[in-house]
C-alpha cells in the first residue's frame, strides 16, 4: 500500500461538505525588528504575546468605573478606593494575605490603608490593575509609591519609583528623607546614590529641615554620617597630597635624566669637556634642562660650594647623590663624583640608606618602569 496522502483527503472532506477551509498554522514568533516597531507604536509586549492599548484601557476602566468590585480599601482621610478581591490579590502577595483576614460588611471585603494619603492609594491600586501611572503622579507622589510598593511586595513598582528618584526627582532637600527611606525599604542602590549625595554635598544637605528632622528622630545615623564626611574628606586630602608627592617624584626623575643628558651628550652651551658646540643647535627635549644648567653654573663657580653653604649647591649634591643611587654602572657613567658617592653609601648608617633607598624606590615606581632609560637599578624591582 502506498502512503496516506491527508492533503487530499481533507480536499474531499472540503469539497462534499462545503465546510470552509482551515485557518493557517500560526507564523513564525516575531522577529526583533517586529518587536521594536511594535514598541514604538505604542503596543506593550511580553515575550512573543502582545498587549493592546485598547486591553489597558479595559483593566483602567474596570477599575475606575469599579464594576461589580468587591473590595473596599479605606484610607486615613475617610476616603474609599474599590476593587476586586482577584485581581489585587494576584498582583500582592500582602493584599492577598489581608483579604483572607479581613471582614466583609454586605458584598465587600473590608481593608484599612493607613500613614499615606489617598491619591497614592488610588495610584498604587490603578497600578496593580495595569501597570500603569501618570508621570505627574509620580513625580508628586513618589514617596509614598515606594513606601506601598515595598510594603505590599510589588517590584515592579519599586522598581520605578527607585528610578524616577534616581533619574530626577532626588534633590538636596529631600535626599536626607530619601535614604532614610531606602535604610526602610531596603533599596540598597537608592540609599547608596543618596550617601553620595550627602556625602558630597554636606554643607547644603546639613542645612535643610530633613537634617534637623534626622537629628532629633535617629541621631545613630547622623553620626554615622558625620564620620562618614570626615573620612570622605580624608581621603580627598590623601588624594592631594599623593598627587603632588608624585608630581614631585617625576621632576626629580626628570632632572636625572637631564643631568646624564647634560654630562654625556651635552645641551646648548654646556656639556662634557671634550663636547664641540655648535652655533644652531636644535631645541632640547627635555625640559629640566635649563633649570638645571643655570644650577650646574652655578654650582661651578660658587665659593661656598660645601654642603650646608649654600641653599643652591645643596640641592646639586642631593641631585648627584640621587643619581648615584640609580645609576647602573659608575665606572662608564660620565656625572661627576657618581663613583665617589656610590663609594660612600657603605659609609653611611642605616638610616640615611633606608632614606635614599625609598626615594629612588618611588621615583621608579612613579615612572612606572622597572629600566628607566638612563638608569637600571634594583631599586625598580
Amino acid at each position: 500500500m502506498g502512503g496516506i496522502d491527508t492533503n487530499s483527503n481533507d480536499t474531499l472532506i472540503i469539497a462534499r461538505t462545503g465546510l470552509p477551509a482551515a485557518p493557517p498554522l500560526p507564523g513564525p514568533t516575531l522577529t526583533k525588528c517586529a518587536r521594536k516597531r511594535l514598541q514604538t507604536e505604542g503596543v506593550p509586549q511580553r515575550g512573543n504575546c502582545c498587549i493592546s492599548t485598547t486591553a489597558i484601557d479595559l483593566w483602567e476602566r474596570l477599575f475606575d468605573e469599579g464594576h461589580k468590585a468587591d473590595v473596599q480599601i479605606h484610607t486615613d482621610d475617610g476616603g474609599v478606593v474599590y476593587a476586586h478581591a482577584c485581581i489585587i490579590s494576584m498582583a500582592s502577595p500582602v493584599m492577598k494575605g489581608m483579604l483572607k483576614k479581613s471582614k466583609g460588611k454586605g458584598r465587600y471585603q473590608i481593608l484599612s490603608v493607613g500613614g499615606v494619603p489617598h491619591d497614592a492609594i488610588r495610584v498604587f491600586v490603578r497600578f496593580l490593575y495595569s501597570s500603569c501611572y501618570e508621570n505627574q503622579d509620580m513625580a508628586d507622589l513618589v514617596v509614598p509609591l515606594l513606601v506601598l510598593s515595598h510594603s505590599f511586595v510589588v517590584p515592579q513598582l519599586k522598581q520605578i519609583c527607585e528610578q524616577q528618584l534616581e533619574q530626577g526627582l532626588l534633590n538636596m532637600e529631600n535626599v536626607i528623607d530619601i535614604f532614610q527611606l531606602a535604610l526602610l525599604c531596603d533599596a540598597p542602590r537608592l540609599s547608596f546614590i543618596c550617601h553620595r549625595m550627602i556625602v558630597k554635598n554636606f554643607k547644603d544637605v546639613s542645612e535643610t529641615e530633613g537634617w534637623a528632622a534626622m537629628k532629633q528622630s535617629h541621631p545613630f545615623l547622623e553620626k554615622e554620617l558625620l564620620e562618614c564626611v570626615a573620612h570622605e574628606e580624608n581621603q580627598t586630602k590623601e588624594r592631594i597630597r599623593r598627587k603632588n608627592e608624585r608630581k614631585i617624584y617625576l621632576q626629580l626623575y626628570e632632572a636625572m635624566e637631564a643631568l646624564v643628558h647634560i654630562c654625556r651628550d651635552g645641551c646648548r652651551t654646556i656639556g662634557p669637556h671634550d663636547k664641540v658646540f655648535k652655533k644652531d643647535q636644535p631645541p632640547c627635549s627635555f625640559e629640566a634642562c635649563k633649570g638645571l644648567e643655570l644650577l650646574i653654573r652655578h654650582f661651578a663657580g660658587c665659593k661656598l660650594r660645601v654642603p650646608g653653604g649654600c641653599i643652591h649647591c645643596k640641592r646639586m649634591w642631593q641631585l648627584l647623590e640621587l643619581h648615584s643611587r640609580l645609576c647602573s654602572d659608575s665606572d662608564v657613567c660620565r656625572v661627576p663624583l657618581c663613583r665617589n658617592f656610590k663609594d660612600r653609601i657603605n659609609q653611611q648608617n642605616k638610616k640615611d640608606k633606608t632614606k635614599w633607598g625609598i626615594l629612588a624606590r618611588k621615583i621608579l615606581r612613579t615612572k612606572t618602569i622597572g629600566v628607566a632609560p638612563f638608569f637600571t637599578s634594583v631599586y625598580g624591582s
